[in-house]
């Protein structure tokens, strides 16, 4: 899998080159600003970019700003955003579009090797890995829709985890549940908030992701 990485820390950016190459990912390009990166995504069509929001000259969107331009060139380019902290708008602008291959991690929030390649993988197969803090926000913005407020605490957790980019399967084990009775509240869910049903999982997710970035 080829990946352009964009981060401005030196040692940061040095540790994921070693990383990513460990499981065998390919890092054609590795960048340290905007410019580069727009420039590196355009020559390379990488199958992910690996982008942290933040990079210089002004330490603001460059990185955002250059994924998203990059992502209008390239429809359905897969991106994950590190970021330091959670900012809606930052991911509220990465979910504009409303396409696959889409992922905003923080990177306090990332623990094992494991958790981070799985991010990836999902990522640039059209999935989605967002983090539980972002899915929170998203969610508080949506607290007092009618709705979303018609869901039980259960489907809510379900709800969550679903924006998380958790297929049945993880979302029956995180809770200690059957998957059928996770298929069963993923049913109530979509048929709560009015959501079109599909058997396509990425999909599925992105129908949730879309209704709580309305």
């Amino acid at each position: 899998m080829r990946v352009v990485l964009a981060e401005d820390l030196f040692l940061l950016r040095q540790g994921l080159i070693q990383l990513l190459e460990a499981y065998d990912f390919e890092v054609v390009a590795a960048v340290d600003n905007g410019r580069d990166l727009s420039a590196a995504l355009a020559e390379h069509r990488p199958d992910i970019a690996i982008v942290d929001v933040r990079l210089p000259p002004t330490f603001t969107t460059e990185g955002l700003q250059a994924a998203l331009q990059a992502r209008r060139d390239i429809p359905g380019l897969p991106i994950l955003v590190l970021s330091q902290n959670v900012e809606q708008m930052y991911a509220r602008e990465l979910l504009a579009d409303g396409t696959g291959g889409i992922g905003y991690l923080l990177k306090d929030s990332i623990f094992d090797n494991d958790q981070f390649i799985d991010a990836i993988s999902r990522v640039a197969a059209g999935g989605t890995a967002m983090d539980p803090a972002v899915v929170a926000q998203l969610m508080v913005s949506h607290a007092r829709d009618e709705p979303l407020g018609a869901l039980t605490a259960r489907e809510r957790h379900v709800l969550e985890l679903m924006a998380e980019g958790c297929s049945n399967m993880a979302i029956a084990q995180r809770l200690t549940i059957s998957e059928g009775a996770a298929a069963k509240h993923i049913s109530n869910i979509f048929a709560k908030l009015m959501l079109p049903q599909d058997s396509d999982s990425n999909r599925r997710v992105l129908a949730v992701l879309a209704y709580l970035n309305a």
